[in-house]
């Protein structure tokens, strides 16, 4: 069990977000390439970045419709 210490799904959410902000501690990054599922952080950097777009797309939907 302490072997997959560190790569739930929680973990690899803030790996992603601090990794994509430019934050992303030394030790955390160690952690993730010694003990991690590369395909889960492609998945969740995919997800954040279809997340981002959708959000923009709503954000400029609604100002569109205030104007």
């Amino acid at each position: 069990m302490s072997d997959k210490k560190g790569t739930g799904i929680k973990s690899v959410i803030l790996s992603t977000l601090s990794a994509a902000f430019g934050v992303q501690k030394r030790a955390n990054l160690e952690r993730d390439f010694q003990k991690g599922n590369p395909a889960h952080f492609i998945i969740a950097g995919i997800a954040g970045t279809v997340l981002l777009v959708l959000i923009l797309i709503a954000v400029v939907h609604v100002v569109a419709q205030n104007s």
